[in-house]
C-alpha cells in the first residue's frame, strides 16, 4: 500500500473538472485547502483527451488524479486512450488514480483492469446513472419543454447523487480507500417515468413522458441536431446498461461513508426548491 497523499500540499488533477462529478470533487478539494489542477480544455494548461502531446505538462507535479473520461468509457477507442494516459501518469510520478467507472459497461470494466494493473495506487468508483442527469444535462431540455421522450423498455435504475460520488472521491484521493472498488448506487431503483413524475409533482408543472422505439428515438435525436457519434453512444448505453443488469441496489455509499446514500426524491426536492426546473409548490 502506498503512503497517503497530503492533500494540503499536493497537486491533484481533476479530469472533467467542469462536469457533474469533477466540479464537485474540485470544489470539495479546494475547501480542504488542496491545490487543485483542473483538467479541461479551458484550463491552463489545457487538458484534452485527443491531444496526448499536452498531457505531460498537465501531469507535471501531480500526485493524484481523479480520472473521469469524457464523454464515456464506452466510446470506441476510450480504453486505449486511458491506457496511454495511465502510462503518462505513472511516468510523471503520479501515485494515485481514482477512476469514475460505470456499472454494467464492458468497456468500463476493461478500463478498471488497466487501472488495477497500472502500478499506481487506485480506487474505483463504479456508479449508477446520476440524479443530476435530470437537472444538469441529458434530460433537462425535455423537462423544461414539458415532454421527456425516451426509448421504451428501460429498466428501473438506482440513480445516485453526484454529491455522494464526490464525497467518496475526495476521501479516495486522500488514500483512505487504497485498492478498493465501490459499486455506488442510490437507495432505491425507480423507473424513468417515476423519476419524471416526481419532478412534475414537486414543481407543479405538467411534464409528459413518452416511450419511443429505438428507431423513432434515433430519428428524434437527429431532429434535435445531436451528432451521429453521440446518438450511437446514447442508444448503446440505453440498450446495454438499462436492460435490468444495473437495477439491483448496492451498498457502496454505506461502505465508504458509513451512512445511507441520498435518495432520488430528496434530490428532486432540493433541486426543485432551488428553482432549476421552474414552478414549485411554495
Amino acid at each position: 500500500m502506498m503512503a497517503n497523499v497530503d492533500i494540503g500540499t499536493a497537486d491533484i488533477l481533476v479530469l472533467g473538472a467542469t462536469g457533474k462529478t469533477g466540479r464537485r470533487v474540485a470544489e470539495r478539494l479546494q475547501d480542504r485547502g488542496c491545490r487543485v489542477r483542473p483538467g479541461s480544455r479551458s484550463a491552463d494548461p489545457a487538458f484534452d483527451w485527443t491531444a496526448p502531446e499536452g498531457w505531460r505538462r498537465v501531469l507535471e507535479g501531480v500526485s493524484a488524479v481523479y480520472l473521469a473520461y469524457q464523454p464515456d468509457l464506452a466510446v470506441p477507442g476510450a480504453v486505449e486512450t486511458v491506457r496511454a494516459f495511465l502510462a503518462a501518469a505513472r511516468a510523471a510520478g503520479v501515485a494515485r488514480i481514482v477512476l469514475l467507472s460505470g456499472r454494467g459497461e464492458p468497456e468500463a470494466e476493461d478500463a478498471e483492469a488497466l487501472v488495477r494493473a497500472s502500478g499506481m495506487d487506485w480506487t474505483i468508483l463504479r456508479c449508477s446513472w446520476f440524479c443530476q442527469n435530470f437537472s444538469e444535462s441529458f434530460f433537462l431540455e425535455g423537462i423544461m419543454a414539458g415532454m421527456v421522450a425516451l426509448p421504451a423498455g428501460l429498466a428501473a435504475e438506482p440513480f445516485v447523487d453526484a454529491d455522494d460520488i464526490a464525497e467518496i472521491a475526495v476521501r479516495a484521493l486522500e488514500g483512505r480507500y487504497s485498492r478498493k472498488l465501490f459499486e455506488i448506487t442510490g437507495p432505491e431503483a425507480i423507473s424513468f417515468i417515476e423519476a419524471v413524475s416526481a419532478i412534475s409533482w414537486e414543481t407543479g408543472r405538467e411534464i409528459a413522458y413518452m416511450e419511443l422505439s429505438p428507431e423513432a428515438y434515433r430519428v428524434e435525436l437527429v431532429r434535435q441536431g445531436v451528432p451521429p457519434e453521440y446518438i450511437d453512444l446514447v442508444l448503446y448505453l440505453f440498450g446495454t446498461v438499462l436492460d435490468g443488469r444495473n437495477t439491483p441496489v448496492m451498498r457502496g455509499v454505506e461502505e465508504a461513508l458509513g451512512r445511507p446514500p441520498r435518495s432520488f426524491f430528496d434530490y428532486v426536492r432540493r433541486t426543485a426548491a432551488a428553482g432549476v426546473w421552474g414552478g414549485g409548490h411554495g
